[in-house]
């Protein structure tokens, strides 16, 4: 697929003269992630000489911009490239989500609070516009907003503390949307109703089982249907939270009578999941 390839550049609707590539990977081609995936886990496996090993198979790490993360190892040796040792830190974004080394998501969580508040502020004269009807401007508050500050969130190990920001933020963005300002009072439940919302531990949950079924969809050798099996052996080193992201599935289904081995027979499904995950919603509610 790749041997031999002629490229060429279309641009303004005409096409270049052809040429030839002897490094990288064609842009947008699916095997894209899994080439480079399958190189750089060859590359970590010996990860105190990283720049040998990239250099090995024609890449360059640029040593400004590289930091490393600890996970659970108390490893403390250092990794050296082109004579500058790397940082290492203890959070780092990856495709907009924050991971922790403590495994935890308050970070990212407050990091999605600030996104939306951002994104929220930006569109004030559409919150503030009487031409437009409270339907279209929830519509749109759902669509610039609430998907940027629930991005992720099926994969979020929440809290209480945690929820409550969230909901907070939810109901001071619908107050300002319907026109609610101080000393004017409304409850929750009304201001939920009169809006169409739901409880945002509802929604979150409602999100994560619906991923969880698309991920049960997937073929039995997917990576991702293989993490919701993985069962780590091994004891918590102390100072671990107890509670884990499966640990909080499986209780939700306990709840409701369900094991985990008759959600992933329904899984397929859809219909039926579809029941399936509306039950659980419902138990949130």
């Amino acid at each position: 697929m790749y041997d031999d390839a002629d490229l060429a550049v279309l641009h303004n609707g005409k096409i270049s003269a052809l040429f030839q590539t002897n490094t990288g990977v064609k842009q947008g081609c699916p095997l894209s992630p899994l080439l480079f995936n399958l190189v750089i886990d060859e590359i970590m496996r010996e990860a105190s000489d990283l720049e040998k090993r990239a250099n090995a198979v024609g890449l360059s790490i640029n040593a400004s911009k590289t930091k490393a993360m600890r996970f659970n190892n108390s490893n403390q040796g250092s990794i050296t490239i082109s004579g500058k040792t790397v940082d290492f830190v203890d959070h780092f974004t990856y495709l907009g989500t924050i991971i922790s080394s403590s495994g935890g998501v308050e970070k990212d969580v407050e990091s999605r609070l600030c996104k939306a508040r951002s994104a929220f502020g930006r569109l004030h004269r559409i919150w503030r516009n009487q031409q437009i009807s409270r339907r279209t401007k929830l519509r749109i508050f759902n669509a610039c907003v609430k998907s940027i500050l629930l991005y992720g969130a099926e994969t979020w190990l929440t809290s209480q503390r945690m929820m409550t920001k969230l909901q907070s933020f939810i109901n001071k963005c619908l107050r300002i949307i319907c026109g609610i300002f101080w000393p004017n009072r409304i409850s929750n439940s009304d201001l939920w109703r009169n809006t169409g919302e739901a409880p945002i531990h509802h929604q979150i949950k409602k999100k994560k089982w619906r991923w969880i079924g698309h991920a049960l969809r997937k073929k039995t050798d997917s990576i991702v249907r293989k993490a919701l099996d993985w069962n780590p052996q091994g004891s918590r080193r102390v100072g671990r939270p107890k509670l884990t992201w499966r640990r909080t599935i499986i209780q939700e289904l306990s709840r409701s009578n369900i094991t985990w081995d008759y959600a992933k027979q329904t899984a397929p499904n859809r219909v039926r999941f579809k029941v399936l995950v509306n039950a659980l919603s419902s138990q949130a509610e």
